[in-house]
This record gives C-alpha cells, sequence and structure tokens, in this order.
C-alpha cells in the first residue's frame, strides 16, 4: 500500500507548502495542482494524474477533503470510482479525517460542506464587488497602461513597430499592447 498525495489550490498566486508540508513526509509521491475544485475531473490535471497513477490497495491523500473538490457530484463521483478500484482515501484534517475504504455519511457531508463554503465565498465576493461599484469603485487589478505608455504604444505602432518590438520597449506583454491597440467596444 502507497501513500500518494493529492495537493490543491484554487490559483497560481495562493501557496501550496503547508499542503506540502503535511503530506510530503508521508506519501511517496505527492500530485500539485492549481485550480478550482469546482471543475470536473478531467479538468484537472493534478487529480487526473494521481487518479491515473493510484493502484488496487495504495491510499489517496489529502489535507482537507476539500482538496478532492469543491463541487459535491464531482467528488463523490470521484470517491466511488476510488473505492470501486480499491483505492482507500485517507483525510488529515477536518470532521471526515481519518482512512476511509468506503463511502460515509461524513464523507458526503465534509463535500457537502465545501461546496456550500465554496458557494458563500462566491457570494461574498459579489456582493463585495457590488457595493464598491455602487460607491463609484472598480474591483480588480489595476491598469498596467497609463496615459504615458499608451501614447508611448500608439506612437510606435504608428512608427511601423511590430507588436513584439513595442511590448519589449515599453516593458508590458505582448496581450497588454494587442488590448491597447484594440480596446474591447
Amino acid at each position: 500500500m502507497a501513500l500518494i498525495g493529492l495537493v490543491r489550490v484554487s490559483t497560481d498566486k495562493q501557496k501550496t507548502v503547508r499542503q506540502h508540508d503535511a503530506l510530503d513526509a508521508i506519501c511517496l509521491k505527492v500530485f500539485e495542482e492549481k485550480v478550482s475544485g469546482k471543475l470536473a475531473v478531467d479538468e484537472r490535471p493534478g487529480l487526473t494524474a494521481a487518479l491515473d497513477y493510484l493502484r488496487d490497495g495504495d491510499m489517496l491523500t489529502v489535507q482537507e477533503v476539500d482538496r478532492l473538490g469543491r463541487n459535491l457530484l464531482e467528488g463523490l463521483i470521484v470517491l466511488n470510482d476510488l473505492f470501486q478500484r480499491g483505492i482507500a482515501v485517507k483525510v488529515l484534517e477536518g470532521i471526515a479525517a481519518g482512512e476511509h475504504t468506503e463511502r460515509s455519511l461524513i464523507l458526503d457531508l465534509a463535500l457537502a460542506l465545501a461546496e456550500d463554503r465554496r458557494r458563500d465565498i462566491v457570494k461574498k465576493t459579489k456582493n463585495g464587488l457590488d457595493s464598491a461599484r455602487a460607491r463609484g469603485r472598480v474591483g480588480g487589478r489595476r491598469p498596467v497602461v497609463d496615459d504615458d505608455k499608451r501614447r508611448v504604444i500608439l506612437a510606435r505602432r504608428a512608427e511601423g513597430q511590430s507588436i513584439r518590438e513595442i511590448a519589449a520597449a515599453v516593458k508590458v506583454s505582448v496581450g497588454v499592447v494587442h488590448k491597447t491597440l484594440n480596446p474591447a467596444p
């Protein structure tokens, strides 16, 4: 029996160190992904790789059950598939902490709570953005291109420079130059 780990965070900016600290010491191999837990299994490369790697008698190990996903249906599908293949699940923390060889009410409940927490996060984020807009503020990143950079980009393009040349000279990405030259309607 081999312990195989799965580390998941939702975005590239989030850190995986805490999960790796918990799993690296006990797992033979640890798979990592930086994608939303709401996605289907086939849209999650780390989970897919882990599922392909696991063999009968192995144990998929996660720090918390919501690392498997924050979509109840997808999580249940993954668990059913694992248990039918003779693969156990080990959860290190949370209400479902322990080793599981079959579905249980506590695992189902933990997945349902994970989906509910995700729904709550999305709702609070939307409410915060709506509130900020009502006060005249716009959320999101600050624009990379200010008026001075915009003038330089437009002037260089008028001189016949390529988008790549402009991007290198102004120190912005090709995409930023493209968006500046072709603003959305």
